[in-house]
């Protein structure tokens, strides 16, 4: 297609920020700019919605002499969501259905009340501690929350972190270069990635080092500006550890914490931070506690009968196996 009557440096946007927004959107399609000439390729449904996108924005550029990237995003909303392969239930009121993020294939929204009631309050605090048991949701939310914050330029990065607790093996044993072996720690985080980001999209995006996965360690001494951080399996994590990564936060960031205080795989004569930070925290604004259970759970069936066996068995057996279980039911 041709862009006729107007600017292509304006309609562009500075350094194609335009372009960048509506390539962040339609993350499987190509677009190309040569000139006056628009070149798309890709699915069918999505080149007729980008087309639409640019003549929608020539029209405005045209009438107005202008564009802002508020014209862009409102634009790209309005024509993305015609969407026919996204459900029509969920597009009906995306707010109230607890509507995370659009990817290429499906949607990511809330589905349980704590659920949506995490998702609110991420979007009304700075600092988010998640606390309940595996398959929640906690870190696969916060993920895409974070890539959402993106998207929509609340934020320049994304950094994702993990301890990584040895369980017994010493990272200098373990064979390979540094990233080889703490990799393996940090897996689900590039997992959930995977589910929300086109390969190559991601892989861009890692290699600007616009989204970081990295090991706790490695966030010391850094002062993280306008940028969305994660820190997952937070019970793993030491008193200092966790003091350290918190003060890492900077100007217009945002931190979520996970974890699950029944599953600490820390040495018994170590506290766990994510214990420690309920009763230092808890009455400072602009943080909040979010507390899921079993009833969250939204993985396989079989999984929340597989959480129950297990309180059951320790109930039965006595066993407190960790630094703080009193603590996850708060």
């Amino acid at each position: 297609m041709r862009i006729e009557g107007v600017d292509t440096f304006s309609l562009l946007g500075f350094n194609d920020n335009h372009l960048q927004m509506i390539e962040d959107r339609y993350d499987d399609a190509t677009i190309i700019v040569r000139g006056d000439t628009v070149t798309l390729k890709g699915q069918p449904a999505d080149i007729a919605q980008l087309e639409r996108i640019f003549k929608e924005l020539t029209y405005l550029l045209g009438k107005n002499g202008t564009l802002t990237s508020n014209d862009v995003g409102t634009v790209i909303d309005l024509v993305y969501d015609l969407n026919p392969n996204l459900r029509r239930d969920a597009l009906a009121d995306t707010e109230s259905a607890g509507v995370v993020l659009f990817t290429k294939n499906s949607i990511v929204k809330a589905k349980t009340p704590t659920q949506k009631l995490y998702v609110d309050r991420i979007q009304r605090n700075d600092i988010v501690f998640a606390i309940g048991p595996a398959g929640t949701g906690k870190t696969y939310l916060a993920v895409a929350m974070a890539v959402a914050a993106l998207k929509n330029r609340q934020v320049n990065k994304i950094v994702l972190a993990r301890p990584a607790v040895e369980a017994g093996e010493s990272l200098g044993f373990l064979p390979g270069d540094m990233k080889e072996k703490v990799d393996p720690y940090l897996r689900p985080l590039y997992d959930a990635l995977d589910d929300m980001l086109p390969s190559e999209k991601l892989k861009n995006y890692m290699e600007r080092r616009v989204i970081e996965i990295v090991p706790l360690a490695y966030m010391r001494g850094r002062t993280l500006n306008n940028a969305f951080v994660i820190l997952d399996e937070a019970q793993n994590a030491t008193a200092m550890q966790m003091k350290m990564f918190l003060t890492r936060l900077g100007v217009n960031s945002k931190a979520i914490v996970t974890g699950d205080v029944t599953q600490i795989d820390l040495p018994l004569k170590i506290s766990s931070g994510l214990v420690q930070i309920q009763d230092v925290l808890r009455d400072i604004q602009g943080i909040d506690f979010v507390y899921f259970d079993r009833n969250d759970v939204v993985r396989h069936r079989l999984v929340k009968e597989i959480i129950d066996a297990y309180d059951a068995f320790n109930a039965k057996s006595g066993s407190n196996n960790n630094h703080g279980e009193s603590h996850h039911q708060r």
